[in-house]
């Protein structure tokens, strides 16, 4: 690979589950063991993919929608803390970076390109996963949906400019696979790229980012033609 050439963002911020990792088993673990603790029906932990996308605590409102409606407030607060609980025990049990992904990672650090993450995850957990994968270290800026306050997850633009400003500013491109990402990026004036192969809550091609791709070896000649 030619990395003589100045590459056209400074920046790459990605979403967490379902762009960088795939973590669907664990989150559809921690699901089920919620939905069991409260006498509900489980959802195949296959299936479990497409409730994820709004962070987990979402997914969990989702997954009570499809297994029997809604609870009152406090009750889905209460449960909300047994599926997190549950989560935070076991968040590295099977996730993995998607194929590709290390050496998409490598290959952006040596163009010096500063890598960073905005999750709609809580802040603590997205840490907690990272750093039982021992990637901690190669991001700059790691911002949960709980980071910056009520109202500030993404599909609003908060998270991105706040990743911006943290990781030394600069030209920035975002990657994700859901609306939200689509939604925040475009809010806040980036470009985007979405993965194929994510928790998608539209078709991939129907999300409104500027290019999909289907394999992270794809993502720096995207990168590069967007620039």
């Amino acid at each position: 690979m030619d990395i003589s050439t100045p590459f056209p963002f400074a920046i790459v911020g990605f979403d967490l589950d379902g762009t960088l990792l795939d973590t669907s088993l664990d989150i559809g673990h921690a699901l089920n063991h919620a939905l069991r603790s409260i006498g509900r029906p489980i959802v195949p932990v296959n299936e479990v993919y497409r409730l994820i996308g709004g962070g987990t605590g979402q997914t969990l409102r989702l997954g009570l929608l499809e297994t029997g409606g809604a609870l009152p407030a406090d009750e889905m607060a209460a449960l909300e803390d047994v599926l997190f609980a549950y989560y935070e025990d076991h968040i590295a049990e099977h996730t993995k970076l998607y194929p590709g992904g290390e050496a998409m990672l490598d290959a952006l650090a040596a163009r010096g390109v500063t890598l960073a993450v905005a999750t709609n995850k809580k802040e603590h957990l997205a840490r907690k996963v990272f750093a039982e994968l021992g990637l901690t270290d190669r991001f700059s800026a790691i911002l949960g949906g709980d980071s910056l306050g009520p109202g500030k997850a993404k599909p609003a633009p908060d998270l991105l400019h706040a990743m911006v400003e943290q990781s030394g500013g600069g030209r920035a491109a975002f990657v994700g696979d859901t609306t939200y990402d689509i939604g925040a990026a475009r809010a806040a004036a980036l470009p985007v790229v979405a993965v194929s192969f994510g928790f998608h809550d539209r078709p991939p091609h129907e999300l409104g980012a500027d290019a999909v791709i289907d394999h992270f070896d794809a993502l720096i000649p995207v990168l590069e033609s967007l620039g």
